[in-house]
């Protein structure tokens, strides 16, 4: 029954139920080799044309866990950093990793080698499984890591064999994606599952709160942390997700697109974790910004009955009239997050799709993500993040006095309860204790209730940015512009964009006035990857503060001071 603290109880469609039971497995290790067995010869995932099954997936796992194991020694509770794009490496390796109870850090292969440094650092990480075009980078700054060992992927290296020896080729000598590194500093990916085959895996025993995931945040703060996920975490989402979506979903017969990176929280429970569970047909996408690529793709596998995405993803599935060149009939599921789905694309996607819907959620890294979704029952866009999950508890409370807010209409700040919600952050005691409160988690939003229980978000308590769907952080774009020695002071804010949700606008005073705008962009591209660069930048003769010396960042937002 719904009550005061559970508003959102009446807007559950009947078949949605309030909490989820704890998840029939232990980890992560478990429900892999369950699901692999039961769906055996279906096809897991699709790329560059080439489809491998369950059971391929689970045989490449289970060889690079043995040799992981064997080969490398590695132990429970190490750390296996993963930097890879969408592609069928990327599965096998997590897989492995988990299932000999190391934790996994998922890193973005776009990083700059700066950044990559920086999670390598923070995470003590001991073994790193990598595509071979950042291998040039990495070996350049080894010495500065906790690393032992480093195993590096071609693109094709999951592929059958002709074929991922064109590809491989391509890659390393046409597109010239990969630069000369020193071939005895890493171990080929290919050799690893030859080597694990000749060994046994050994079991490790995972408890349900043992930690699988360092997902790497900015946080509250900016600075990038290691929220701690159990596999606990992570099962308990998959089986919320489950309570939400499963009544438009049939086991072992649904085909989702992956166009989101997997190396993201979303699409990391989403699109591996949950599709893996009912059994999904997984069509990777190594590169959707190539979006005729991927209307190739979906030609090929029409059969697409999932997509997630974010903003920027549907707003092209419109641009280029996608359901007008690609019969999607069996399109049946639409999930939205990452960033606020603006209203116009919602509606017209809805249009364009023939009434589907994209049903928007909303989640943190430090909840595996999810929290918040529209139902399924929903027809159109409601402007809101939905209503909590299972098992989920959520309140509104005052910023000023703490005071739990109840009544519409009235913001405060958003926090969550559930068993999605994360350990802490890894060995960061300061920042954990910040961002909890009683044992709830302190979102950094400011959100209201809406009729039924629905939550609006109206606005960040932080100054993070959201482009495209990944949380970019002024103080990060901030040190590395004010490290020129042109630069006196700087600041950076978020700006409206009709392309990627917003862009990054910053704003300098400059020591050197001989500095250009070209210049600094160029000076940022050293150490910030593609969708960190500022997409505009101004010079000011002064930057407004408060009377402490602060930066106040909401004039800059509201273009509120004479610089």
């Amino acid at each position: 029954m719904a009550d005061v603290r559970t508003p959102w109880y009446q807007s559950y469609p009947k078949d949605v139920p309030y909490t989820i039971d704890k998840p029939p497995y232990q980890n992560l290790g478990q429900m892999f080799d369950d699901v692999c067995n039961k769906y055996g010869k279906r096809k897991a995932f699709i790329s560059f044309n080439s489809a491998v099954t369950f059971l391929d997936v689970k045989k490449a796992a289970d060889n690079l866990a043995a040799y992981l194991q064997h080969c490398v020694q590695v132990k429970k509770g190490e750390k296996l950093a993963v930097i890879l794009p969408n592609v069928i490496q990327y599965p096998v390796s997590v897989f492995a990793g988990l299932k000999c109870g190391m934790q996994i850090v998922n890193i973005n292969p776009l990083y700059t080698t700066h950044e990559i440094l920086g999670v390598l650092r923070d995470s003590k990480a001991k073994v790193v499984i990598c595509l071979e075009s950042i291998n040039n980078g990495l070996q350049k700054i080894l010495d500065q890591t906790y690393l032992e060992h480093v195993i590096s992927c071609g693109v094709g290296d999951m592929l059958p064999v002709l074929k991922g020896s064109v590809i491989n080729f391509a890659f390393r000598h046409l597109t010239r994606q990969v630069k000369p590194y020193v071939k005895k500093l890493f171990t080929p990916f290919k050799s690893c599952l030859y080597y694990g085959k000749h060994y046994r895996l050994q079991p490790v025993e995972c408890a349900f709160d043992d930690i699988a995931f360092l997902q790497y945040t900015g946080g509250t703060t900016g600075k990038p942390k290691g929220a701690m996920l159990s596999h606990g975490n992570i099962l308990s989402n998959v089986f919320q997700c489950h309570a939400m979506y499963g009544p438009r979903v049939k086991l072992g017969s649904e085909s989702i697109l992956t166009a989101l990176p997997l190396y993201h929280i979303f699409a990391m429970t989403i699109n591996l974790m949950y599709a893996m569970y009912i059994g999904a047909t997984n069509l990777l996408i190594v590169d959707p910004r190539k979006f005729e690529n991927l209307i190739t793709q979906l030609r090929k596998y029409p059969k697409i009955s999932i997509i997630t995405g974010v903003n920027t993803l549907f707003n092209a599935f419109v641009h280029y009239s996608v359901f007008d060149r690609v019969n999607l009939s069996s399109l049946n599921l639409v999930v939205g997050g990452g960033t606020a789905v603006q209203e116009g694309v919602a509606a017209r996607f809805l249009e364009a799709s023939g009434g589907i819907p994209i049903l928007e959620g909303y989640g943190l890294t430090e909840c595996s993500p999810l929290c918040c979704v529209v139902p399924y029952t929903e027809k159109k866009y409601s402007g809101t993040i939905g209503i909590p999950i299972p098992s989920t508890e959520a309140r509104i409370v005052d910023i000023q006095t703490g005071e739990e807010i109840t009544d519409l209409s009235r913001s405060g700040e958003l926090q969550f309860k559930g068993p999605q919600v994360m350990k802490g952050y890894f060995l960061n005691e300061k920042e954990t204790a910040n961002v909890f409160e009683d044992g709830w988690l302190k979102t950094g939003d400011i959100a209201q209730w809406c009729e039924g229980g629905y939550i609006k978000i109206i606005d960040r308590l932080k100054d993070m940015i959201i482009v495209s769907g990944f949380n970019v952080f002024p103080n990060e774009i901030e040190n590395v512009v004010s490290t020129n020695n042109k630069v006196l002071e700087c600041a950076v804010v978020g700006v409206p964009s009709s392309t990627s949700g917003e862009s990054i606008k910053l704003f300098v005073v400059r020591k050197d006035h001989s500095l250009t705008k070209e210049e600094l962009l160029d000076y940022c591209r050293k150490f910030l990857t593609g969708y960190k660069l500022p997409k505009h930048i101004e010079f000011v003769e002064q930057l407004p503060k408060s009377a402490v010396g602060k930066v106040m960042r909401r004039y800059l937002r509201q273009n509120r001071f004479n610089g």
